[in-house]
């Protein structure tokens, strides 16, 4: 086969994420050298970690403690708990890479029930479409046209556990179907699939100013903590999939009945191991191995673990450090007005390291609600950091369907 169909992903996956670097084969270990400090983790399945509505889209990508809505699920589901409404549903979609190609893009279903006032269960689906990708043979001959996509299936459920605290917990299946089935040299490959949970936490108290009140909140959800994946029929390689830490405040204030004003802030790290940098023999520059064949590491620690210890060092096995270990927080900051709960304007920004992923971006935003119809739209604006994003110049949109105001409709007809 001459087209690598993982190579393809690859790239597209690099573009995702990681756009200002180079990206590496989610089939191959990450190597890094001494006397680099570029050392970006990567992990399958990368679509997990895109903000999947137009909401948060527009406050920097900053959701963990923000308002609770329909999209609550991605960012922390305990949030679900303060909701006002009685049911909801939110459609989300995000065009690709829109300046390269048409076809790629993210489309995100969700809705949630209350089943009582402290109980709430909600579902979503997440799909990423990798548009059409034709494979052709050693002389060049085409022998299909493929359309690789990805998906996860969600569910959670979200519980009040004190006046001020509640938690949830979520479920996930995830399908990365790339290959199509193809064969990559003389190997076959598979779908990748793989399950995972969240775990979370959401907590709201009430605060008074001069002339005016609010809340002050806090959240945390640990997502998507699952097994690895394998695009290969024998499972020799498996890769980590984004286990994320997300924790952060928000202060919401109600300057009076019409007017509202919440201001955000999300603390990000990747739960999976950093790459090691590996020895390298001074003459051939290239890796010294062990009696086993394998790359001896020079510094931090081999990334070839479990889940749970690769979650757990995490925290401190970046080879160069402390220094290092704070170069892996990525940080989303995030504002949103409100005026009578009809019309909001969001703004936001987003910082990563530059040698973790130079993700920087601005982001704007707005939002409609109309009896049973809602509204949200965000732009992004790269600066800073990487020469592009894929969302560049590009509108996000998410409709939300209130089912509260469309009982009350019919009941006043």
């Amino acid at each position: 086969m001459r087209i690598n169909i993982l190579m393809r992903y690859n790239l597209l996956s690099g573009l995702l994420l990681f756009i200002s670097f180079s990206a590496f084969a989610q089939n191959e270990p990450v190597s890094t050298y001494i006397g680099q400090d570029l050392n970006t983790i990567t992990s399958a399945v990368p679509f997990l970690q895109i903000a999947p509505d137009a909401r948060s889209g527009g406050m920097g990508e900053a959701g963990v403690s923000s308002l609770p809505d329909a999209n609550s699920l991605h960012w922390n589901p305990a949030k679900y708990t303060y909701i006002e409404n009685e049911m909801g549903f939110a459609l989300s979609y995000s065009p690709w890479l829109r300046a390269l190609v048409s076809d790629i893009n993210l489309a995100y279903l969700t809705g949630y029930r209350k089943l009582a006032n402290d109980q709430v269960i909600a579902g979503s689906l997440l799909y990423f479409s990798l548009g059409d990708i034709t494979f052709t043979n050693i002389v060049g001959e085409t022998i299909g046209n493929y359309r690789p996509n990805e998906f996860a299936l969600s569910g959670a459920y979200a519980r009040k556990l004190t006046k001020n605290l509640s938690g949830a917990v979520s479920a996930r299946f995830i399908h990365s179907n790339l290959t199509q089935g193809q064969s990559s040299g003389s190997a076959s490959t598979k779908p990748g699939n793989s399950i995972a949970a969240d775990i979370a936490l959401y907590s709201r108290h009430d605060i008074e100013f001069p002339n005016m009140e609010g809340f002050f909140a806090w959240g945390l959800n640990i997502s998507n903590i699952g097994s690895k994946i394998s695009y290969s029929d024998d499972n020799t390689e498996r890769d980590f999939i984004p286990t994320n830490l997300r924790v952060g405040p928000s202060l919401t204030l109600d300057i009076d009945d019409y007017n509202r004003l919440s201001f955000m802030l999300d603390i990000n790290k990747l739960l999976i191991p950093t790459p090691p940098i590996y020895a390298v023999d001074s003459n051939t520059n290239l890796p010294i191995l062990d009696d086993n064949n394998k790359q001896i590491v020079a510094r931090g620690m081999s990334d070839d673990v479990g889940v749970p210890m690769g979650m757990l060092q995490s925290f401190y096995d970046a080879p160069n450090g402390f220094k290092e270990e704070l170069r892996e927080l990525a940080f989303a900051v995030g504002v949103e007005y409100w005026y009578d709960k009809q019309f909001a304007v969001r703004a936001g920004y987003f910082y990563e390291d530059k040698f973790k992923g130079n993700r920087k971006f601005f982001t704007l935003g707005a939002g409609l609600r109309y009896n049973v119809f809602g509204l949200d739209f965000s732009y992004l604006i790269p600066t800073g950091g990487q020469a592009a994003n894929p969302l560049a110049n590009t509108l996000r949109f998410t409709l939300h369907f209130d089912f509260d105001a469309f009982q009350a409709q019919n009941a006043n007809q």
